[in-house]
């Protein structure tokens, strides 16, 4: 069976390319690709679907470009028999004791395998550790279709690098890494994506090699915000400005410029996991990932201890404090709250027997209430604090000047005794100190 005129019958109308999964990463994707082949976007939740086929995008990831996008949108799985050229980009979430949970990636599948037409190429795009794609899916993919992979259809992996909320580095100008199950797969993979891909393609030997180029690359920035946070612990207790010393530091040509901070979202703060899972597998337990992972993932609870020292040095009883935390999401100017590290800021609080208040007009209420319980109120009802989190540098609180965060306190309150956390190092030092109020950062 031919495979090496696939890219030609989508440039020429013949054929069209199909998106399964359409969230942050997979919309993007379907939205780019439909400027100039015919695109098939496919999902199962009908909610989404019916938003972007009505010229709503709650991503905010295209905007308004979703109005005139050719895309078109589905939730029946049958659609899919129409296309010869099946991208896959559903989330790869862990499980609760962070192994990998590749319920998403297995679903989706069966669903390809379901609708699998004959002479189809289909690459996996999800964050996955080497050897899921042709150790799992395949199989499923097999089992489901009734046809031989490398025979009826073929496979390969191409791993997503959207940074949602990011409006500098666009799909079109971001190297995209391909790989094919064998020469003719790759080079028609390259092909199809060297249609919107402006920044080039580089392609690699094997799709086990684009596996690992996903997870160890985000398990690298991973551990270099970990030093950083480290250091910021450290700089805590020396007392001594975190934000002035990587400020001298960046000053030298080698620098890497990463800052502390709170690591969260679908990537950074899971994709190591799925390495070092796949490591110990084959008997190896990583000495530096993990503990990378471990500092990370403390970082939310310093923030609120911190705060609960402050506002007991401000002479404030914690438990009867209001305490504001501005910002959810997990990342500035974007809706998304997967894997918030917010979140073990509250829960942080709570332990304490405080219940912050919590704002973010950027993201959604109802998955707000959904996954993590939190209750999120509108700017105009939140209520005068003793305590104020900046958790995420969102514009509009990083826009907001001394006198305007001042006015989200107790009128009642002398400014020494304004508790102010800002997490993000958001607000000049100067200003800080000027301002009168008793004040922390990261």
């Amino acid at each position: 069976m031919e495979f090496n005129n696939i890219y030609q019958g989508l440039i020429s109308g013949k054929e069209k390319l199909a998106l399964v999964g359409l969230g942050y990463v997979g919309m993007p994707i379907a939205v780019e690709f439909a400027k100039h082949i015919k695109v098939i976007g496919f999902d199962i939740n009908e909610k989404r679907v019916k938003e972007y086929a009505s010229g709503i995008d709650a991503t905010n990831e295209v905007g308004k470009a979703i109005k005139d996008t050719t895309v078109d949108f589905t939730s029946d799985p049958d659609r899919l028999k129409e296309a010869k050229f099946i991208i896959v980009a559903v989330p790869t979430p862990v499980n609760d004791d962070t192994t990998p949970d590749l319920k998403p990636v297995e679903g989706a599948s069966r669903t390809v395998g379901q609708n699998l037409a004959p002479g189809t190429i289909v690459v996996f795009e999800s964050t996955v550790y080497p050897g899921v794609t042709e150790n799992i899916c395949v199989p499923i993919i097999e089992k489901e279709s009734g046809l031989k992979c490398g025979v009826d259809w073929k496979i390969g992996y191409s791993p997503e690098r959207i940074n949602p909320g990011d409006y500098i580095h666009r799909l079109p100008n971001i190297v995209k890494v391909v790989s094919g199950m064998d020469e003719e797969s790759a080079g028609e993979i390259k092909k199809v994506y060297d249609i919107v891909i402006k920044a080039g393609t580089f392609m690699v030997s094997n799709i086990k090699t684009a596996e690992a180029v996903k997870v160890v690359e985000n398990s690298q920035r991973d551990i270099n915000i970990a030093f950083m946070n480290e250091i910021a612990m450290i700089c805590d207790r020396m007392r001594i400005d975190t934000d002035e010393v990587l400020a001298g530091m960046n000053t030298k040509w080698n620098a890497l410029g990463f800052k502390p901070g709170l690591v969260g979202g679908h990537c950074i703060g899971i994709d190591p996991y799925y390495l070092t899972n796949a490591a110990e597998k084959l008997g190896y337990h990583s000495q530096i990932i993990l503990n990378g992972r471990k500092v990370n993932d403390s970082i939310g609870a310093f923030v609120a201890d911190a705060a609960i020292k402050e506002m007991i040095e401000a002479g404030l009883a914690p438990k009867k404090a209001t305490v504001l935390i501005m910002g959810l999401t997990f990342k500035e100017n974007c809706p998304d709250t997967r894997n918030s590290k917010v979140v073990d800021i509250i829960n942080r609080l709570k332990e304490y027997e405080i219940n912050p208040v919590v704002t973010d007009s950027w993201a959604d209420p109802e998955v707000a209430k959904q996954e993590y319980g939190v209750n999120l109120v509108a700017w105009e009802d939140i209520p005068k604090a003793d305590c104020v989190i900046v958790a995420v540098g969102h514009s509009e609180y990083r826009s907001m000047s001394m006198m305007q965060l001042k006015e989200l306190f107790k009128s009642e309150q002398a400014d020494e005794d304004k508790v102010l956390i800002d997490v993000k190092s958001l607000y000049r030092m100067d200003e800080l100190k000027a301002s009168g109020m008793r004040f922390w950062r990261l």
